[in-house]
């Protein structure tokens, strides 16, 4: 039996402009397009004269959509998996069929293309690498005050969405902590009327207390001040670690290790103290 492929097909955030020349070409050749919302999708296929025929598949028919799209790969068709807006299974359904398709040695191809994280944290002028990547945060309660704490103590840059409605009581939650971290938020990303606000904690929720916000929001936060370590007295470390019976070579390793000196400039500065 030939085994179909399930391709994911990033969508536009927003310029219908900014699909793929593969992706337009992978959704008129797969026999279905499962989306997650067939009237939103409905749009971007009528613009491009895409007449495959298309399936809903959302947060609430996941569980059972995926067997019908597993068996139906089963059988040899290609489905091409689209969200409405951006790369399938990033804060959008996808990542259980992905994970039932490959359980079933069914091939996965994931093609590039937008995803409203990459685009706001390349323009966002905080550092790129590294960051961590949460997702929407829980709405409320115990679970979202959890995760902001772990957020705020990130050692690199953060990126998140929020909900419009919800940006204001998030960027609140996070003034109380640290009201002058810097934080980018990023709206209506390749829309007419995409904007980035830029500034400390404090000046954002002032903002957007006074503006509320309109447009689903990505948010970059910079990441938790470092406390800056004194110095290591790497010739008192050596001979710590000498007393306590570690050889020449075994102390110049660890010393090292722990300061960054070269291990032949630490054995030397060692046996000129012997």
């Amino acid at each position: 039996m030939v085994q179909g492929v399930l391709y994911l097909c990033p969508t536009p955030l927003g310029n219908l402009e900014d699909v793929t020349l593969r992706v337009l070409r992978v959704l008129r050749e797969a026999d279905k397009i499962a989306a997650e919302d067939t009237r939103h999708t409905r749009k971007l296929l009528s613009h491009y004269e895409i007449h495959t025929p298309l399936v809903s598949y959302h947060e609430h028919n996941k569980k059972e959509k995926t067997a019908v799209l597993i068996n139906w790969l089963q059988n040899g068709q290609t489905i091409a998996l689209v969200s409405d807006a951006g790369t399938p299974a990033i804060s959008d359904p996808g990542e259980e069929l992905v994970q039932a398709a490959i359980a079933g040695n069914i091939p996965v191809v994931s093609l590039p293309g937008p995803t409203a994280l990459i685009t706001a944290l390349t323009a966002s002028g905080l550092p790129v690498s590294p960051f961590a990547f949460y997702g929407f945060l829980p709405p409320r309660g115990k679970e979202k005050k959890g995760l902001l704490a772990k957020i705020l103590a990130e050692d690199k840059t953060v990126v998140f969405y929020e909900a419009p409605h919800r940006l204001q009581k998030t960027l609140a939650d996070l003034k109380e902590h640290d009201s002058n971290r810097q934080v980018v938020i990023a709206r209506e990303l390749t829309k007419m009327h995409e904007e980035y606000h830029r500034g400390t904690v404090a000046a954002m929720a002032d903002y957007f207390a006074a503006v509320p916000p309109r447009g689903e929001c990505t948010v970059i936060l910079a990441a938790a001040p470092q406390t800056e370590q004194p110095p290591v007295d790497a010739e008192a470390l050596a001979a710590e670690l000498l007393a306590k019976g570690l050889s020449t070579g075994e102390a110049a390793r660890e010393v090292a290790r722990l300061t960054g000196l070269s291990r032949n400039e630490v054995y030397q500065k060692i046996i000129k103290n012997k």
